[in-house]
């Protein structure tokens, strides 16, 4: 397989489990754990991570310049946008977060086009048109997760704001994934975000009880540190070697599918015409999106 077709199945692999952890993590919230101190252990876990194997990788210096950089990806990347996905999944519902994400890509073209000058073909922005399209069938006609939402219109905003810091994060931080290497970045990135969310999350994160926690709870924050922080942040840095900020932001899209598809499997959703058409919809989208027609000519 080609490294554009490895990145596409990397960042395909890192949305299902984005999509699984919005019922996954809404789970925790804020029984056993609360929303900034499930952030301090996704931070912290994963930086332990990926310094770890950092140690068994070769070693890369990080430029001065770079620095700048590497924070500002740190702050939108692993601080606002998770601060603000979590907080805002707590109130709100895993069927409305998985959605409203889905303005990301929309996000990521218009940052695109207006930072960095990239060219937005109209295949491309007809794929977010009908990936959007999908999105809106789901908020306008699929049923949601029964679970409990105190504020959905304030977690709503809250996820709002998180796909606009995400968006903000793919643009800062593809330059440095040309220079450096997925653990490498990671590493840097963890150990900033994990300095700056200390002292904002350590309240929530010291008034879990580990000693009571069921296994039902062990396993899924088990599941947000491996699964929806080391995992998807090393697939999305590496698809970002080979596809576009904007290509990479449209498969949020599939978000939706993915948190429908598992709420089904564990019995709390129920399949429809209506899903199904969404869903293919926004599979289209991804599709149309992830081709790369001059790419292709070029190689003629």
């Amino acid at each position: 397989m080609t490294n554009r077709l490895w990145a596409i199945l990397a960042a395909t692999l890192a949305t299902c489990i984005y999509g699984v952890n919005h019922t996954v993590a809404k789970a925790l919230m804020p029984d056993y754990v609360g929303a900034f101190g499930l952030i301090l252990m996704r931070v912290l876990g994963a930086g332990i991570l990926f310094w770890g194997i950092s140690f068994f990788t070769k070693n890369q210096r990080i430029e001065a310049k770079d620095f700048p950089r590497i924070f500002g990806s740190a702050i939108f990347g692993m601080v606002i946008n998770m601060l603000m996905f979590f907080k805002g999944l707590s109130f709100s519902t895993p069927i409305n977060s998985s959605v409203i994400v889905t303005i990301s890509p929309i996000i990521v073209f218009v940052l695109s086009a207006l930072l960095i000058r990239e060219k937005i073909t109209w295949l491309k922005a007809s794929g977010a048109v009908v990936g959007l399209l999908g999105a809106l069938v789901l908020i306008l006609f699929g049923k949601q997760i029964s679970s409990n939402a105190p504020n959905i219109q304030l977690g709503n905003i809250f996820i709002l704001i998180n796909a606009t810091s995400y968006g903000f994060y793919l643009i800062l931080v593809r330059p440095l994934t040309k220079k450096y290497s997925a653990i490498t970045l990671m590493k840097y990135l963890f150990l900033v975000a994990t300095l700056i969310n200390l002292p904002i999350c350590y309240s929530e994160f010291a008034e879990v009880n580990w000693v009571e926690l069921p296994f039902d709870a062990i396993w899924r924050i088990a599941f947000v540190v491996v699964g929806t922080t080391f995992l998807t942040y090393l697939l999305n840095i590496y698809a970002l070697k080979e596809i576009s900020a904007s290509t990479l932001g449209v498969f949020v899209y599939l978000q939706p599918v993915i948190a429908i598809s598992y709420a089904i499997l564990v019995g709390v959703d129920e399949l429809s015409f209506i899903k199904i058409i969404a869903a293919s919809l926004v599979f289209l989208g991804v599709f149309m999106v992830s081709k790369n027609p001059a790419r292709k000519r070029s190689l003629k």
